[in-house]
């Protein structure tokens, strides 16, 4: 029993002493500004007077008598004997972080750690030289406690809590055997930081909210049986039932959130190292700290923030020589704000930095093969700055301990989104950056709406969800349109991939009919697609339920929850269904390659080349392909639409008139179709957009690709095998030449 008192009493010691010492970091910084009130060297000392004497009663040497070397210090810090310079803070700073090594150790397995502090302890002392140091105070039997009020204190100015025994050699307090005396006096301790407070363990509120999930789910089975009822006074006493677990259910919500400033307490510290070891001068304004999450969304995102806030110190900000040339003040801008919108919490990191420049951005992005030259014209800024995520990405010059090795942003942007979450990088060059997180609330209970398909029901985040769209009875066959095998909708304008839930979850196929088609348009990675579904019913708020370690491996389901009748549901990951199903890009694209797939330059062993292509019949059957980043839209134009121009078939399109090349002609390979509708690659060449006519375009592919080059053909490259046939591969500025198409530019003329 003595063991497990003393194993709780350095527990509580660690957890205190710990948050202590995030306080005192602060009131260190605030000292180092000079924006230190009264009661900031007060703090600092009790802090550490506290740390002392409950680590000696506990029989923690090594903590105790480092401890007393630093509060010597603090005493002669209040009595004014020795001023607080620069290297003064700076010491105090290296102390906490050597304070919080051993507590860190001490927690791990209830030793204090081996750690050299020799250094550290000489330059405390050479501090406290500097003023009237004082000595020869009585000293103590074993245990350290103040002085009583009896005993003179070492300066008239210094109050009697100040005027501490020093350590005296005595044999240490062993853990199995902690004596009433250091039990009562650490239970002062403990249980005199509040009145009005209690410490519950974390396991405490995660089984309390799992109890609360429970009884959600009962709520909802007592309301689902009462409504068949009808039954008056089951009714009442149903509803009273529903608004007492609602409020019980945001009281436990409560319980678990924290505000922010939990996680930005830490950064006023970093700002401060990192800005001294980078020469630079840093103002670091935090707004909205109050503003609070779940303890787990916290921890979530406590590495990503540090890594975004170093980040915007290293890349961002000038030094102070750099800015003052530029007409800026020498003192850079970090602001955190924090605020809640539309159940989620959005995080802005603003620096008024140098900003990122769109031009080296995509330097680098056609260095490593993630953009090909002739995309970044296209791109917009919002778009390329997005390519910072790409894994092994990096703009800086120069490798160091703090930035340019090319990883960090690609794992902030996915532990971010594994929560949820989404970021989004906007700049302003030579003025500012601005990176703006987004995180759900809480991840414990969860909007989500429920759909059907194949008799079962599941749920879908409502986060996930852009909008709803309802295909009529018999409106199916002409509204949902295939590229190849692949079904797509035309949602305003735009070409919508659709995945069946049934196919994804290889459910048994629906019988052909002519019933309405359900659409969900989710988005995943910044790309929409629509998800096809049997029925819609309501939304609903649903306690996530993990999956046992069995379901671990199925990409597809986010956890399961249980409805209102008793029968599970499993939650769909979108972003999951959306890979599997492989619309998404390929690892390393994110929203910067949206719309646009990439080609790479870089060769494989076998000397092919890495290629996301356009496939397409001519001639009837045979397949031709085009690099995909060269196509702006696929069209389709009624055979009516076509005119003449210059001797030259066109097509008004999008207020320009756009020639028209057939492909199969130019190859001297007649199409064999006789469809009234013509089909149509709209090609952008050298800014203008020409149409090169097909006969159907088969599918898009990406991959590594021999090709056996032709030198005789103008227009085709050489030959290569995709999706187990020849295909030719086309280079389209040749065919242009080749078939001596008139261009037209925006005004009309002639090119």
């Amino acid at each position: 029993m003595a063991t497990d008192l003393q194993t709780q009493l350095i527990h509580d010691l660690v957890e205190e002493s710990v948050e202590g010492l995030d306080q005192f970091d602060s009131e260190v910084l605030a000292l180092e500004k000079g924006e230190s009130g009264p009661d900031t060297l007060n703090t600092m000392f009790r802090v550490i007077h506290s740390l002392k004497g409950t680590s000696g009663c506990l029989g923690l040497g090594r903590i105790e008598s480092l401890a007393h070397v630093g509060e010597n210090l603090l005493s002669l810090l209040r009595e004014g004997k020795v001023e607080a310079q620069p290297r003064t803070t700076s010491t105090l700073l290296r102390y906490s972080d050597a304070l919080r090594a051993m507590l860190h150790s001490l927690g791990l397995d209830g030793k204090e750690g081996e750690h050299d502090h020799a250094q550290l302890v000489a330059d405390l002392t050479a501090l406290s030289n500097l003023g009237e140091n004082p000595q020869g105070q009585a000293e103590a039997a074993g245990l350290f406690e103040d002085l009583p009020e009896d005993l003179p204190a070492p300066t008239p100015a210094a109050p009697v809590s100040a005027a501490v025994v020093p350590p005296a050699p005595a044999a240490p307090v062993g853990p199995a055997n902690p004596p009433a005396r250091a039990q009562e006096k650490a239970a002062v301790v403990s249980g005199g930081i509040a009145e009005t407070a209690i410490r519950v363990d974390v396991g405490q509120l995660d089984s309390l909210m799992d109890l609360v999930g429970e009884l959600v789910l009962a709520r909802n089975q007592i309301l689902q049986f009462a409504g068949r009822l009808a039954e008056p006074t089951l009714l009442n006493a149903t509803q009273r039932l529903n608004i007492i677990t609602t409020k019980l259910q945001e009281n436990v919500m409560k319980t678990r959130m924290q505000p922010i400033s939990n996680v930005w307490s830490k950064f006023p510290r970093i700002v401060r190292d990192l800005s001294r070891e980078l020469g630079k001068r840093v103002n670091l304004v935090m707004e909205g700290r109050e503003t609070e999450l779940d303890r787990t969304i916290i921890e979530a995102v406590k590495d990503p923030l540090t890594h975004l806030v170093r980040n915007a110190i290293d890349h961002g900000l000038e030094t102070p020589g750099v800015r003052s040339a530029a007409g800026k003040p020498e003192e850079g801008l970090l602001r955190l704000r924090a605020f809640h919108e539309s159940g989620h919490v959005n995080i802005e990191i603003l620096d008024d930095g140098s900003g990122i420049s769109r031009d080296r951005v995509v330097q680098k992005a056609i260095q490593k093969g993630l953009l090909h030259a002739d995309q970044a014209s296209r791109l917009a800024d919002r778009e390329v700055y997005a390519l910072l995520f790409a894994p092994g990405f990096s703009t800086a010059e120069k490798v160091t301990n703090i930035s340019g090795r090319g990883v960090g942003l690609d794992v902030v942007k996915k532990n971010i989104e594994k929560i949820g979450g989404s970021v989004d990088i906007q700049s302003d060059p030579g003025r500012s950056t601005t990176i703006r997180v987004k995180i759900p609330l809480t991840l414990a209970i969860i909007p989500a709406l429920i759909i059907n398909c194949a008799g079962s029901r599941y749920a879908t985040p409502q986060a996930s969800l852009v909008e709803l769209v309802l295909i009529e009875n018999g409106q199916a066959a002409r509204a949902i349109e295939y590229v190849d095998t692949s079904p797509v909708y035309r949602l305003r304008g735009s070409l919508l991939p659709l995945l069946s839930l049934r196919e994804q979850l290889e459910l048994e196929r629906a019988a052909e009919s002519q019933e309405a088609v359900y659409l969900l348009v989710l988005q995943a990675e910044g790309k929409q697609f629509g998800l096809m579904v049997d029925g819609i019913h309501d939304t609903e708020e649903i306690v996530v339920k993990p999956l046992g370690k069995e379901l671990n491996g199925l990409s597809v389901f986010a956890g399961a929850t249980i409805m209102g009748d008793g029968r599970v549901a499993l939650i769909l990951d979108v972003l999951g269904v959306a890979r599997r199903a492989c619309v998404l890009d390929h690892a390393g694209r994110d929203e910067a390659a949206k719309g646009i797939a990439e080609i790479r330059n870089s060769d494989n062993r076998e000397g092919g080349t890495r290629q996301s292509l356009l496939l397409f019949a001519i001639g009837g059957d045979q397949p031709a392909a085009i690099p995909l980043s060269h196509v702006a839209r696929l069209e389709e134009f009624a055979a009516s639409a076509v005119e003449k121009a210059a001797n030259a078939e066109v097509v008004q399109y999008r207020g320009q008139i756009m020639p028209l090349l057939h492909v199969g002609r130019v190859l001297a390979r007649e199409s064999s179709s006789a469809d009234e509708t013509v089909r149509v690659v709209v090609y952008n060449h050298r800014g203008v957009n020409i149409g090169l006519v097909v006969d159907r375009v088969l599918d898009t592919v990406d991959g590594v690709f021999s090709i056996q080059r032709c030198m005789d053909r103008p227009g085709v490259l050489g030959s290569g095998v995709v999706q187990h046939r020849v295909t030719d591969f086309l280079d389209p500025d040749a065919l242009i030449r080749a078939s001596g198409v008139i261009e037209f530019a925006g005004a009309g003329e002639r090119l």
